[in-house]
Formats: C-alpha cells, sequence, structure tokens
C-alpha cells in the first residue's frame, strides 16, 4: 500500500487487512540498506495475530520516493509525520539493527505515542568499520558481501543469494542507500541520551552468534532500561528477521500478550 508525504510516496506491506483503529498497531523498521522484503515470513503472522502490521520502506528504499535520509533524528521525524498520516494510536515498534535507532530516537522525541518497543539485533550505538563505509560509498558491490558475511551467525550461509543484492541492484543504488544508512548509524550519538529515557515495555531479541552486536554488548544496551526482558536465540547471527524469523516472530507475540 502507499501513502503521501510531503508528496512523495511512501511504501508499505498490505497484508489484506484494512487498518482497523481498534487494533494495536505494530510499525517494523528494517535495517541499513534493506527495505520491507526482509519481513517477509513475519507480517502475515502478525497480522493473524490480530494486530495491524505495516512493514515500512524508509525513503530511497524499496518502493518509497525520495532520498536516503542522512541521519536517524530526521528517520524518527518522518516516521512520525507517517504515524500521524496513517492515524495509528496503539503503537509498539519493532526495529532491527539501524531500525532499532530509529525506534529508540522515537521514543526519546515522541514518548506519549509508543506502547513497547522491540529491538533485533539491536544496540543505543552502531559504530560502523571505515573501510566498509568506504566501500560502499564508492558503490563497490563487494560491500553488500561483506556485509551479508558478518550479518550471518558462523554456521549459516544465505540460501538463493545474497539478500541485499536483491534489494541494491546497482553501484549507484549502494552509494545513494546504503552508504547513506551506514554513515547515519555510524554518526548517532544521542542513543546513550535517549535510552535513559525509556519508560514503555521493552523487549530484546539477541543473536548468540551475532558478529556486529556482541551479545555482551546487547545486554549492557538492555540493562540501561529497568524493566526490560531479553531473549537470546543460539546459533543466529545478526539477520535475525531471515535467519530465525520463526522464533523471533513467536517471542515478539509471546512479549505483546503478557
Amino acid at each position: 500500500m502507499n501513502l503521501q508525504i510531503e508528496n512523495k510516496q511512501v511504501f508499505f506491506t498490505d497484508t489484506g487487512e484494512s487498518f482497523d483503529k481498534s487494533k494495536h498497531s505494530i510499525i517494523l523498521l528494517h535495517g541499513s540498506g534493506q527495505s520491507h522484503v526482509v519481513w517477509s515470513l513475519t507480517t502475515q503472522y502478525l497480522s493473524d495475530q490480530d494486530y495491524n502490521v505495516f512493514a515500512l520502506d524508509f525513503p530511497g528504499h524499496g518502493n518509497s520516493d525520495g532520498d536516503s535520509l542522512k541521519t536517524i533524528e530526521e528517520m524518527a521525524e518522518w516516521l512520525d509525520k507517517v504515524i500521524k498520516k496513517i492515524g495509528i494510536q496503539n503503537l509498539t515498534l519493532v526495529g532491527h539493527s539501524q531500525g532499532c535507532l530509529v525506534a529508540l530516537e522515537y521514543a526519546n522525541k515522541f514518548p506519549k505515542k509508543i506502547k513497547n518497543i522491540v529491538f533485533v539485533a539491536g544496540s543505543y550505538k552502531i559504530p560502523v568499520n571505515k573501510s566498509l563505509i568506504d566501500l560502499a560509498s564508492s558503490g563497490d558491490i563487494e560491500s553488500l558481501n561483506l556485509m551479508m558475511k558478518w550479518g550471518y551467525g558462523h554456521s549459516k550461509q544465505f540460501i538463493g543469494g545474497n539478500p541485499l543484492q536483491k534489494i541494491l541492484n546497482s553501484s549507484r543504488e549502494v552509494i545513494e542507500v546504503l552508504s547513506v544508512d551506514l554513515k547515519a548509524c555510524n554518526n548517532y550519538k544521542n542513543g546513550i541520551n535517549a535510552v535513559k529515557k525509556i519508560k514503555c515495555r521493552t523487549f530484546f531479541i539477541f543473536g548468540e552468534s551475532d558478529k556486529m552486536i556482541k551479545l555482551e554488548n546487547g545486554k549492557e544496551f538492555s540493562e540501561l532500561i529497568s524493566g526490560s526482558e531479553i531473549h537470546v536465540i543460539k546459533d543466529c547471527g545478526h539477520m535475525i528477521i531471515l535467519e530465525k524469523a520463526f522464533e523471533m516472530r513467536e517471542k515478539i507475540v509471546e512479549f505483546l500478550k503478557k
């Protein structure tokens, strides 16, 4: 489905159900260089649990118009415009990787609008290796291979080809989408302040073998939020949304229904 924000098309998944204001709504926020397609194993399952489900494409990503937003703060402001446009009142944010930073900053800016946050493979800061940023900034496709090499658990192989290469189809898209996202993550410094302000229910899902967000760093993040809950998925890396989507989605529903 589509809506217009500032005369630009915003795309989000349509599970075949019309928006019902009486239902709780879940917004799924993708990671760097990705799009709504990474949530393909999750959206219908959550919808079947009687939630409104929206897997968004950020500007410049997937089927959404515009240029990629350059900062996490801009992404949070844009997200609020989308939420207002749809008319969501009862909200859970589920973020993966970069999406966690956006959810964190959204909660910082608009604390009264959010009921729950689910952080999947996230932290309050995501420093990015300069060599990876340089590769992406030059449009080198090898940057996609490096991300997936580090993104999957040590015993995992991505089946059917590199999923990022199915989303970013050219060197130009690597430059205009992935490199912008990586810089936004690397430059985001407000996380340590934002996390201290969170008062809503929070749930953390980590991959035991995550090489991007080390488990000990993730646990440090979760400990900064009083009353937060955590689940660690065994034999899983950073790409939980693809590697262990079934376990992840079941745990999300379990958390929301408590």
